[in-house]
């Protein structure tokens, strides 16, 4: 460990491991913070760092969903005397005793995989066993001034049996809780709009991060359904805008049910800039207008097949662009339903790759997901595009088919990077296979 530095744990959850570390490398390339990730394990909720201070601890795990805690960490042993001597050892001993033994503290107590509930004589007797450090401030269980947590690590259980000697015990002072109480904030049960195609919360917020929505900054979501993720990209303070061809989304059900009343709810309207209904292969936002992020979650195609504006057949079409209705030309009038045709997946993530190319700034974030089936004999072709740097393929499985989130960096002309656009990348129809249970 560098002299400079100091060693801090990261405690996080066993809960889409597969997205943990993407979440972790964007919050710290956002907040410029180095870390060495050569010593992260995705199979372990325990991380070591070195970090300048507490205050970069703090920044760079406050708004993490993944992640429970972070602590100054001050011993780990695989018995408590090993770990009191590991912390009696530690160069810096004396002089955090000295720091903090006159601020009012409390214990707190984890347990990873197994291990019974402590009782409170178990607790104090725990405790006593710290009695070295030298504590001297007032124990404060509602507003300490410092937290110090004993943490117990187990055997994953055999079967229905847990195991009841831990493998290991770690200590450390907290230093921040992460923002993982926000899923409970932003739960669709809660909300006042929401629909069949309404984004889980956990992973909503987990892909802004990854896409690293920042305060101030413009995010658009071209496919805002019931706007799952204009909420996250609001809760993380970015300005947001969405669009959606399906003009009954962006209605709602009401003043009281619709996009705007969900930033209404959480106190976030400042945040909201506006919804459209539009075709996004037809976009209608200007073309020097910046966005800074992008975050979508495009047509998968399940509940109805993926369609653009069109017509599917334009001979038959022709003329009827010309209809009058009481005196007015039909497209006119608020009640129109445009014309619309089938779009392939491909074909709708080519435009969105070109879009993103096209209005992210240098540096700029796509992220979006993308469906595929667990063939083992079929392999996932992610759409690539020559300006746009693929840097994570998160992975979430189900039974037959998964979802992956997929993020790129606009690395701009220069780049020259593998495209496959214009290429038939997916082998048969998702959707068909989808309500097929996969078999054909």
């Amino acid at each position: 460990m560098s002299s400079t530095k100091k060693q801090y744990l990261l405690y996080m959850v066993q809960i889409h491991p597969n997205f943990r570390r993407a979440e972790l490398e964007s919050l710290a390339d956002m907040f410029n913070i180095e870390v060495d990730f050569s010593g992260y394990d995705e199979g372990s909720p325990f991380f070591v760092v070195d970090l300048e201070n507490d205050e970069q601890a703090k920044q760079w795990i406050e708004r993490s969903i993944l992640t429970k805690s972070i602590f100054e960490f001050w011993g780990r042993g695989k018995t408590m005397d090993e770990m009191h001597e590991a912390i009696k050892a530690h160069p810096t001993f004396e002089q955090r005793t000295e720091q903090f033994k006159r601020d009012s503290f409390k214990f707190e107590f984890e347990n990873y995989r197994g291990g019974k509930k402590k009782d409170m004589p178990t607790k104090i007797k725990q405790i006593e066993t710290f009695s070295y450090v030298g504590f001297q401030g007032k124990i404060d269980m509602k507003t300490p001034q410092q937290t110090y947590t004993l943490i117990e690590e187990y055997e994953a259980p055999k079967g229905k049996t847990a195991a009841t000697i831990p493998l290991s015990y770690l200590f450390g002072r907290l230093v921040q809780v992460s923002n993982r109480a926000s899923i409970d904030v932003y739960d669709l049960k809660k909300r006042p709009y929401k629909g069949t195609t309404s984004f889980e919360a956990e992973l909503s917020l987990v892909s802004a991060n990854i896409a690293q929505v920042k305060p101030g900054t413009l995010m658009y979501d071209p496919f805002a359904g019931t706007g799952s993720f204009l909420t996250a990209g609001g809760h993380f303070g970015a300005l947001v805008i969405g669009s959606d061809i399906d003009g009954r989304m962006i209605r709602g059900k009401g003043a009281n049910a619709d996009i705007g009343s969900n930033f209404r709810y959480y106190n976030e309207t400042s945040q909201f800039l506006d919804v459209l209904t539009m075709d996004f292969t037809h976009n209608s936002l200007r073309s020097n207008l910046v966005i800074d992020t992008i975050l979508c979650d495009p047509p998968y195609g399940i509940r109805e097949s993926i369609k653009v504006l069109g017509a599917k057949d334009p001979e038959r079409f022709a003329g009827k662009e010309n209809l009058i209705i009481d005196g007015e030309k039909a497209f006119l009038r608020r009640d129109y339903i445009p014309t619309k045709k089938p779009c392939s997946l491909d074909a709708l993530l080519d435009d969105l790759l070109e879009y993103s190319a096209s209005r992210l700034p240098i540096g700029g974030r796509l992220a979006f997901w993308m469906p595929t089936a667990n063939d083992e004999n079929v392999e996932t072709i992610i759409p690539l595009h020559a300006n746009l740097e693929l840097k994570y393929n998160c992975v979430q499985e189900f039974n037959k088919w998964s979802r992956r989130l997929l993020v790129y960096i606009n690395r701009g002309d220069g780049f020259d990077g593998p495209t496959n656009g214009g290429v038939k990348r997916s082998p048969s129809n998702f959707r068909e296979r989808y309500f097929n249970h996969f078999t054909k």
